[in-house]
């Protein structure tokens, strides 16, 4: 295919993803060099391929493939009887190993009769080179180092570069602490040009005699070689460097018992690399939550909740884009920045994915064609270089389309007919569709002109696909649906932001009355397909809600029937043990009062911190009515209970969220203007919680008002949050002020202190903020001056 679409839409970075979950150099090298297959069966082979790595997935087993260098620059030094290192040899030996490997996993498949049809051939064309492996992993460490084993003269040569490197620090140790020591900088032995030495004081360097190897960088120390050991460290770099060259020996041996495996390896290699690379595939498919494409022997192609994968799942909107027998070109109108271009570009980039052989982003059941070519005009194609215009660019490009497009091509063309004057534009756009009908090539194409619409109505291969406009919000929705093009919302949105209806006026009598018939003829299609989808959509769920009942309804009869005894005997004994454990911390509380009213013989008030402790407790108890509303049989009797009022002005409630009785005063929609003491407020209807009708007696909200008084006479009219943190304080002045207003005090005292001047302001801006404050000032000096603020309510 034409390598510029790669990069148009996208392909590029995704063969970029493709890489990244390979593990060898081979198959991140082939990612990046995917192509598009045109041959259908070898598409099936390649999907095949990765629903067999899938399939192992599945039994939670992969290809025992690691991390593998690429080799081939080793095995053509090979070939020209060059002697490979020992790094060299150790990604040789990595290759062989994972070979073995890997033909041990296909026989241990087979073993188990997993069904991988596609995959195992690969095994047979691993050649066996076990005997090599062998050879090279007993001699090789992975890091390229050369085992003591690889050769008797080798484990010899090192026995003896041990003992002389120990015969040598033990006369060093004995020199150290020996009364020689004072003229060493430091007690310890170290390594200079191979040979062992001591740091030396300058100033002492005749003492030990030998040779000096090296300084300080100031000077001071000389690291020396003591005479004593000069024979010792000659005869270990003898032996060094015979070990050197006998290591040199094992490679070259390594290097030529593989010369008549460089086939065998080199093409084992290959199979790992592309084993990866399918691996890899499939790792991208989970990755992206894609699935495997059905080929269309036709050009019908049918993607179902296609999304770009390069859109996050959760801000991607899916779409259906299909074609049938009755059309192979989709006209795609609606407003800019509505999802044509996406829609265009997820196309494209989905069969480019699928005739790759990888996974693409849309339902199981979509279905790609197998194009020969895939061609795009999307985005600007304006040159700076060549001084060509944005039209010209798009021109020049659709020129090289036509020339070149067939009945094997897919055309992706955005805005077509752009840049120029809109009827000559649009003229030309029909020009151009025609052509590409004629050569029988798939389209789909975005266009604003409305003359283009009713091409598509009718033209006999073509039809309209528009991109959904919310009128409501004025936002698009970026759904595709086909059969209907978009209607013109630029007089309705202007009329809707406001503009003048006389200008909204002159602008529709200034429409063509073809514009406009054409208009009333979208917006009769638009309506009828809406019916037609709402019938479908309701026949849908009728039919599945009747299957789903008629399979259902007598297991569940019976388990009902069977079951219903014990889930009330259940709930009953659940609601028994509730109440008896609420009345047991009842009786403690109120056991807890009279203790203080004990120990506060002469009245005492009680502190506020130890109120709201007490109000704690008594409004946990209420967290056990909470546990019984969840019980189902209770719940049921609550709602036979109530569900013959209808709630009325004048009702008593319970607001739940407070927890507070309140009068109904007016329904608002799904809102009720309720009356809580001085306050009036709106509260939702699913809050509100019927207590008593307006017709019942009197008696008990009589009672209730003697309540409600006796609480009003606790609240006090001042409050202290001296020493209280900030977040703590502005919670209890909210919890107060709320208290002050059902209580009807005219006015309240707060104390804030003066200290940093934070609590003062928090205070003052909640007051000045609140809806019920009419006025707040500094206190008196002879009550706190600056170091109180007084608010007044309003009446």
């Amino acid at each position: 295919m034409n390598t510029k679409i790669y990069e148009t839409l996208a392909f590029n970075q995704m063969r970029r993803d493709l890489a990244k979950e390979t593990v060898t150099e081979l198959g991140h090298s082939r990612a990046l060099k995917l192509e598009p297959m045109t041959k259908q069966a070898e598409i099936e082979q390649s999907l095949n391929e990765v629903n067999d790595v899938k399939q192992l997935n599945a039994h939670e087993l992969t290809l025992p493939i690691g991390q593998l260098n690429n080799i081939r620059h080793h095995l053509k030094r090979l070939a020209m009887e060059a002697s490979l290192n020992g790094k060299e040899l150790a990604q040789v030996a990595k290759v062989l190993r994972a070979s073995t490997e890997v033909a041990a996993f296909f026989t241990k498949i087979e073993e188990e009769d997993i069904e991988i049809p596609a995959l195992l051939p690969y095994a047979d064309e691993l050649v066996d080179v076990r005997d090599i492996t062998k050879q090279i992993t007993r001699a090789i460490a992975d890091d390229g180092t050369v085992y003591d084993e690889a050769s008797a003269k080798l484990q010899g040569l090192r026995q003896g570069i041990k003992r002389e490197e120990a015969e040598i620090r033990i006369r060093l140790n004995q020199l150290i602490k020996s009364d020689k020591a004072r003229f060493l900088s430091d007690h310890l032995i170290t390594i200079r040009n191979n040979r062992f030495v001591l740091p030396v004081k300058h100033e002492n360097r005749s003492a030990f005699g030998g040779v000096v190897h090296d300084q300080s960088s100031s000077g001071q120390t000389l690291y020396i070689e003591p005479q004593s050991v000069v024979d010792a460290n000659n005869k270990l770099t003898g032996l060094r460097s015979q070990e050197k060259d006998e290591i040199q020996r094992i490679f070259m041996a390594l290097s030529q018992e593989l010369v008549p495996y460089l086939d065998a390896i080199e093409h084992n290699a290959y199979i790992l690399g592309y084993l990866d690379f399918v691996q890899a595939k499939y790792r991208l498919a989970k990755k992206q939550q894609a699935t495997r494409p059905q080929l269309a022997n036709d050009n019908q192609l049918s993607l179902r909740a296609a999304r770009h994968p390069f859109i996050p799942r959760d801000q991607v909107v899916a779409n259906d884009i299909y074609f049938d027998e009755t059309y192979d070109m989709l006209i795609i109108t609606g407003p800019n920045t509505g999802g044509k271009t996406i829609t265009l570009k997820t196309t494209g980039l989905l069969h480019l994915m699928g005739q790759s052989g990888l996974y693409i982003t849309a339902d199981e059941d979509s279905r790609i064609a197998v194009f020969n070519e895939i061609y795009a005009d999307i985005g600007d194609e304006q040159s700076l270089e060549q001084s060509l215009s944005t039209f010209s660019g798009h021109m020049k490009n659709i020129i090289q389309i036509i020339a070149q497009a067939d009945s094997h091509s897919l055309v992706l063309i955005d805005e077509l007919g752009s840049g120029t004057d809109p009827k000559e534009g649009a003229a030309l756009a029909k020009a151009i569709l025609n052509r590409l009908a004629f050569q029988q090539a798939s389209v789909l194409a975005s266009t604003h002109y409305p003359e283009l619409k009713a091409y598509a109505f009718d033209h006999p291969v073509a039809t309209n696909a528009s991109m959904i406009f919310d009128e409501e919000t004025l936002q698009p929705t970026y759904q595709l649906q086909i059969g209907v093009p978009g209607r013109s919302n630029a007089l309705d949105i202007s009329q809707r932001l406001g503009l003048p209806t006389e200008i909204v006026s002159e602008a529709r009598e200034e429409m063509a009355n073809e514009t406009q018939s054409l208009n009333e003829m979208l917006l009769d299609l638009e309506e009828r397909r809406q019916s037609y989808e709402d019938k479908l959509l309701w026949v849908k769920g009728q039919i599945a809600e009747a299957d789903s009942i008629l399979a259902d309804i007598k297991e569940v009869y019976q388990r009902m029937s069977a079951d219903k005894e014990r889930y009330l005997e259940r709930a009953k004994h659940e609601a028994n043990v509730i109440v008896s454990d609420t009345e047991e911390k009842a009786k403690q509380l109120i056991g807890d009062i009279r203790e203080w009213q004990r120990n506060h013989p002469n009245g005492e008030m009680i502190k506020e911190h130890e109120m709201i402790a007490k109000q704690k407790e008594i409004s946990d108890l209420t967290q056990e009515e909470k546990n019984l509303r969840k019980n189902k049989v209770l719940k049921k009797a609550k709602k036979q209970k109530g569900k013959h009022h209808t709630l009325e002005a004048g009702d008593e409630v319970k607001i739940l969220p407070y927890e507070q009785t309140a009068t109904l005063v007016e329904k608002r929609d799904n809102m009720w203007l309720v009356q809580m003491g001085a306050l009036k407020v709106e509260v939702d209807s699913k809050n509100i919680e019927l207590v008593k009708t307006k017709n019942q007696p009197e008696s008990g909200k009589r009672q209730r008002a003697g309540v409600k008084a006796a609480h009003a006479k606790s609240v006090k009219t001042e409050l202290d949050l001296r020493g209280e943190r900030y977040e703590q304080a502005m919670v209890r002045l909210d919890q107060f002020i709320d208290s002050a207003l059902l209580a009807n005090h005219p006015q309240v005292t707060i104390i804030h202190g003066h200290g940093t001047g934070v609590l003062r302001k928090g205070v003052q801006k909640y007051l000045r903020q609140h809806p019920q404050v009419a006025s707040f000032e500094f206190a008196p000096y002879n009550m706190g001056g600056k170091g109180a603020t007084i608010a007044k309510f309003k009446d």
